[in-house]
């Protein structure tokens, strides 16, 4: 064959994604999908399948706190042991738990008349898969991501995730009103046995081994001095603790009782989150687009807006004006939230992701079990139209307040490729949010 006959030199082919989002971007974004689609249906099924065993508000609140108590308790630790071991490693563990917990919890309910402690046991179990996983998982993926692409990666990851949300809410309420909560509980199981299987994959030889060092209580100091080095920080974790607090018992408790009493049952329910699923989608979608310059200034401003769901239920408004209310504060947080990861990835060194997010975490979720429990003799106390109210008042008097810590309004996002912080390179004041 003459050299003019030969076959042309192959060209490579097209990457079929970006050369930021990676492997482990690409394993962890599917598996963050793969759970969303089944825990955001389970958040609703866990409500009403203590309603429909004739429970009340209180027993919503408890189960609801069963929880979250564990979560906040074991949030450091499990931050501490993140940085420790494999991250993945870690993960997989607290989904293998998740799944187990998930699967009893479907097997009580379809098998009928599930006792009060029983449900409150598993969520308890469930809560501290999730205590270990969250500061594993947020590492993981901040150790991911280029500086230069931060922005963009941590938005479509937001994106994807919060898109399964939608179809997870929507879903959830649909299958609840056709076959019952339990059935929702059992996928929500295999939703997490599927993603624990995804995220073994992960590769973890890029992240650079620990040096030996003290035990488990120098790495939470490590991390406390991290925490209270930046004042933009633990004011905002401070902000969300009574943020995450009210809107939980806004959205766990009281809004399944107004979806049952007053909006017709968790179908209308369950659309009204997927409108804010919806919301958080075009909200990740503005954010692939936009760098905002004052990254924590713009976040806050963008939290005010939360306090609209919990003002909407207490009207209550319509069906269709809360979707609407719901999709505009889904916006605002997500704008928030890929600020928030940005500025962490742009301030916080590597090896500390995860015991800084588990200070985060841990502050911003520490009151929500008292929150949730609560809220039941809140409602019994003043009604529950005057507690919703009370949900979104105590949404903008703190956020307001951390508008005069002055870091916030003057972080800058930094100019070229911001990478994660150097090694022993930390500088004293920076930003950030809960995840």
């Amino acid at each position: 064959m003459s050299p003019s006959q030969a076959a042309p030199p192959r060209t490579p082919a097209r990457r079929r994604r970006p050369e930021w989002a990676g492997r482990n971007y690409g394993l962890l974004t599917g598996a963050a999908v793969v759970t969303n689609l089944g825990s955001h249906g389970a958040l609703i099924a866990a409500s009403f399948a203590v309603l429909e065993t004739g429970g009340s508000g209180w027993d919503v609140g408890l189960v609801t706190a069963a929880r979250t108590l564990p979560l906040v308790l074991f949030l450091l630790v499990g931050g501490a042991i993140a940085d420790r071991l494999p991250r993945h490693r870690v993960m997989v563990a607290a989904n293998a738990l998740n799944c187990v917990s998930q699967a009893a919890f479907a097997l009580l309910v379809l098998a009928g008349d599930p006792q009060l402690w029983q449900m409150m046991l598993l969520t308890a179990l469930c809560g501290t898969g999730t205590a270990f996983f969250n500061p594993a998982a947020e590492g993981m993926l901040l150790s991911t991501v280029s500086g230069e692409h931060a922005n963009r990666a941590f938005a479509l990851f937001r994106m994807s995730m919060n898109g399964a949300g939608i179809g997870g809410a929507a879903l959830g309420g649909a299958m609840i009103a056709a076959f019952g909560a339990g059935w929702v509980l059992a996928v929500d199981a295999a939703a997490f046995a599927v993603a624990g299987a995804m995220r073994a994959f992960l590769d973890v030889s890029h992240i650079p081994e620990r040096e030996p060092g003290g035990g488990l209580l120098s790495d939470l100091r490590e991390g406390w001095v991290e925490f209270r080095s930046r004042p933009w920080l633990w004011s905002i974790v401070l902000q969300f603790a009574v943020v995450v607090g009210v809107i939980s018992a806004a959205e766990a408790v009281y809004g399944p009782l107004v979806a049952r009493d007053q909006l017709g049952g968790a179908a209308p329910w369950g659309l009204a989150l997927a409108f804010f699923g919806l919301g958080t989608i075009g909200g990740a979608v503005l954010m692939m687009v936009w760098k905002p310059r004052r990254l924590l200034l713009v976040g806050t401003l963008c939290v005010f807006p939360m306090a609209l769901p919990s003002a909407g239920l207490a009207i209550p408004l319509p069906v269709w004006a809360l979707c609407v209310v719901m999709l505009v504060s889904g916006i605002s947080i997500e704008v928030f939230g890929v600020n928030w990861m940005t500025t962490l990835h742009q301030e916080i060194p590597e090896e500390k992701f995860s015991r800084v997010s588990a200070y985060d975490w841990f502050g911003s979720l520490s009151m929500t079990p008292l929150a949730t429990a609560l809220a039941g003799p809140v409602e019994s106390a003043f009604g529950r139209s005057p507690a919703l109210w009370g949900c979104a008042v105590l949404v903008l008097l703190p956020t307001a307040a951390v508008l005069l810590v002055p870091d916030v309004r003057r972080i800058t996002r930094k100019a070229g490729p911001a990478g994660p912080a150097p090694v022993h390179a930390v500088e004293p004041a920076g930003s950030l949010t809960p995840g």
